[in-house]
C-alpha cells in the first residue's frame, strides 16, 4: 500500500514509464499548479500511486514522485502540499438526471415524505404558498408507501378539487394526478390503456383511481407543461453547484427531448460559457417516431460538437421497460403478484430499426432496461446492428440492470456493451426489498439482483451512476461504499447482504466512477485517469481510501475538484 515516500520500486516503474518520459521533455515551461506530498491513486493501467501532479493549462504535464515534480515549478507557479491527502480522477457520474434538479426549486417536493399523511402535508403547504399556479407539478412520493394501484386521486381532490396537479414519483415513472388533471387529459373509464403506459383503476368501479404508469403518464403532462428555459438553467447551474462538492466532473443528463426546453437550456448556457463540469448528454427517442428521428438527433449533435467541449450530445436513450415496483419491468416469468410480464415500451422490430439507425450514425445506445427481458432483448437489437454496420467500437449501454439472466452477461463482452449500475442501491433495502421486491419477484429472483461482480469478471466494462433525482444524494462516496458493502447502513447481519457474491472491491469500484465511467462516455482518451496529456479533472479527499474500513468511506470529503486545470470548488475549512 502507499506510505508517505513512494518505495524504490515504485520510483523505478514511475520514472520508466512513458508518462514519465513525457514529462521529462516538458520541463522547459513551468507548470501553472504543481499538486504535491499526496497521495495519487492514477487509476492508470497498473493503477499507479504517485506523490505529486503538475498541471499547465488544462493538461497534466507529469505524475510522478516529489522530487521530480521541481522541475515543473516556476516563479509563478502555484504549489499545492496535500500533507497525504488522496487524489483520484474526478468522479464520473455515467446515468443522472441533472437538470431535473430545476423540479427541486420550482415544484412540489415529496422526497423527505415516508406516509401519504406527510405528502399531504406538504402538498398543502406549497399549495398555500403558491395559490394562483394554473397547474401544480411535484415529485418524489415513493411507491412502497403506497403499494399495488399506487396514491389515489380522491387525497389530492381534497386540497385542489379544480386545479390541476401531477406529481411524479421518485423513480420516474409512475404520476399521481387528481381529477381535475385526469380531466384536463381526457382521461375516462372507457379510456384505453396507451401502448406501454397503465392507467391504473379502482378494482370495484374500473374507474381511474389516481396512478398512470409509464407512457400513460404523458397524458397528463403533454397537458399541464414544463418548465422554461430559464428554469431549467436555473436548474442545471443548482445541480453543478452540488456535483462539484461532491467531486463530480463528468455526467450523462439523458433528458435531452424527454422534456421541453432541457436541450435548449444545455445549449443556452453552453454558448454563454457557465457550464463548470463536462456533459456528454443523451437525445430520448419516442417509440413512435421509430428510426426516422435520428436524422434530427444528428442534426443536433453536429449543431453543438464545436460550440464548447464540455457539452457534447453523443447518445440516444431508449426506455424499453419500466420498473419492478410499477410491475411495469419486462420479465422473463410473470410477476408474482399480478398476472402479467410487464411493459415493453417499444415495439421490438422498432427497437431493433432504431438501434441499427442510432449505431449507423455513430451515437451510443444508452438504453433503460430493468428486466432480464428487456435486457435480452436490447441485445438482440445491438447484435442485428453489429451485423448490419460491422463491429466497431461503439460502447453502447445498457442502464439500470436489476435482473439479467446469466447467459446474457458473456453476451454484453461479446458485443463490447457497457453494463451502467446504480450502487447507490445495491442493498436489501427496508420497507422496498419485503414490501415490493420479494412479494412482486419471489424470493429467488430478488436474491439475484443488480449483478456487478459477474460482469466485471467477464470483462465488461461497468460505469457507475447514481440515477439522480431517483437517488436523492448522489455522492459517489456513498455509491463506492455501497458497492463493496451492498449492505443497508448500520445493519451488520450477514444474512441481510444484497446478493454477496456481486460485491466489488475498493480498486473496482473508484474505476467504475472513474475510467470505466470515461470509457462508458466515450472521454476516456482525455479524462478517467490521472496521466500526462489527459485533462486536469482532479479531486482531492481529506482520507486515503485505501486506510479506512470500506464502513467510513461515504465519510470522507472532498477537499478540492479541478475540472480541466480550474479550481471549481475548494473545501470551505481546507486552507
Amino acid at each position: 500500500m502507499f506510505g508517505k515516500k513512494l518505495t524504490s520500486a515504485l520510483l523505478a516503474t514511475a520514472l520508466m514509464s512513458p508518462m514519465s518520459a513525457f514529462a521529462a521533455q516538458e520541463t522547459k515551461q513551468p507548470a501553472d499548479v504543481v499538486l504535491t506530498n499526496g497521495a495519487v491513486y492514477t487509476v492508470d493501467t497498473k493503477n499507479s500511486w504517485a506523490e505529486a501532479v503538475a498541471i499547465r493549462g488544462d493538461k497534466i504535464v507529469f505524475v510522478g514522485a516529489d522530487e521530480y515534480a521541481k522541475a515543473h515549478i516556476g516563479k509563478d507557479t502555484k504549489v499545492i502540499d496535500l500533507k497525504g491527502q488522496m487524489v483520484l480522477p474526478g468522479f464520473i457520474d455515467s446515468h443522472t438526471h441533472a437538470s431535473k434538479t430545476t423540479g427541486l426549486i420550482y415544484s412540489i417536493d415529496l422526497f423527505n415524505g415516508g406516509s401519504v399523511e406527510e405528502y399531504v402535508a406538504t402538498i398543502e403547504k406549497f399549495v398555500k404558498e403558491h395559490p394562483n399556479e394554473p397547474a401544480l407539478q411535484g415529485r418524489g412520493w415513493s411507491n412502497p408507501v403506497v403499494p399495488g394501484i399506487g396514491p389515489r386521486k380522491e387525497v389530492l381532490d381534497k386540497i385542489v378539487p379544480t386545479t390541476p396537479i401531477a406529481l411524479t414519483s421518485d423513480d420516474g415513472h409512475s404520476l399521481w394526478v387528481n381529477s381535475a388533471a385526469l380531466k384536463l387529459a381526457g382521461i375516462k373509464k372507457d379510456t384505453p390503456n396507451p401502448e406501454g403506459g397503465i392507467i391504473e383503476r379502482d378494482p370495484k368501479t374500473g374507474e381511474p383511481s389516481g396512478t398512470l404508469r409509464e407512457s400513460a403518464m404523458n397524458l397528463v403532462l403533454s397537458k399541464i407543461g414544463g418548465y422554461t428555459v430559464q428554469q431549467y438553467k436555473s436548474g442545471i447551474e443548482a445541480y453543478q453547484e452540488k456535483a462539484i462538492e461532491r467531486g463530480v466532473t463528468t455526467v450523462r443528463d439523458p433528458d435531452m427531448l424527454r422534456y421541453p426546453n432541457v436541450l435548449e437550456a444545455y445549449e443556452e448556457l453552453a454558448k454563454e460559457d457557465k457550464l463548470t463540469i463536462r456533459f456528454r448528454n443523451a437525445l430520448t427517442a419516442n417509440p413512435e417516431k421509430g428510426p426516422e428521428q435520428i436524422a434530427e438527433f444528428v442534426k443536433i449533435r453536429e449543431r453543438n460538437q464545436n460550440q464548447n467541449p464540455l457539452f457534447q450530445v453523443n447518445a440516444v436513450k431508449i426506455f424499453l421497460d419500466g420498473v419492478v415496483e410499477g410491475a411495469t419491468a419486462y420479465l422473463e416469468k410473470p410477476y408474482v403478484h399480478k398476472e402479467t410480464n410487464g411493459e415493453l415500451i417499444w415495439k421490438p422490430e422498432v427497437y431493433n430499426q432504431t438501434a441499427a439507425a442510432v449505431d449507423k450514425a455513430g451515437f451510443q445506445l444508452h438504453i433503460h432496461s430493468i428486466g432480464d427481458a428487456s435486457t435480452r432483448i436490447a441485445l438482440d437489437g445491438m447484435e442485428l446492428a453489429e451485423k448490419q454496420n460491422g463491429k466497431h467500437d461503439a460502447r453502447h449501454s445498457l442502464v439500470h440492470l436489476q435482473l439479467v439472466n446469466e447467459s446474457d452477461i458473456e453476451r454484453f463482452k461479446k458485443l463490447g456493451a457497457v453494463g451502467i449500475v446504480q450502487p447507490f442501491w445495491f442493498m436489501q433495502e427496508e420497507g422496498y426489498y419485503d414490501e415490493i421486491e420479494v412479494p412482486y419477484l419471489g424470493h429467488e429472483r430478488a436474491e439475484k439482483e443488480y449483478p456487478m461482480k459477474s460482469f466485471l469478471k467477464k470483462g465488461v466494462h461497468v460505469a457507475s451512476s447514481s440515477d439522480y433525482i431517483v437517488t436523492p444524494e448522489f455522492n459517489p462516496l456513498h455509491g463506492i461504499q455501497q458497492g463493496i458493502t451492498r449492505v443497508e447502513e448500520g445493519v451488520t447481519d450477514p444474512s441481510k447482504i444484497a446478493n454477496p457474491d456481486e460485491r466489488a472491491t475498493l480498486a473496482e469500484m473508484i474505476a467504475s466512477f472513474t475510467i470505466d465511467g470515461a470509457y462508458a462516455n466515450h472521454v476516456d482518451d482525455i479524462t478517467g485517469s490521472i496521466e500526462v496529456g489527459k485533462k486536469a479533472d482532479l479531486i482531492v479527499l481529506d482520507k486515503n481510501l485505501f486506510k479506512i474500513p470500506a464502513t467510513q468511506i461515504k465519510d470522507a470529503k472532498v477537499v478540492l475538484t479541478l475540472v480541466e486545470g480550474k479550481e471549481v470548488y475548494r473545501q470551505k475549512e481546507a486552507k
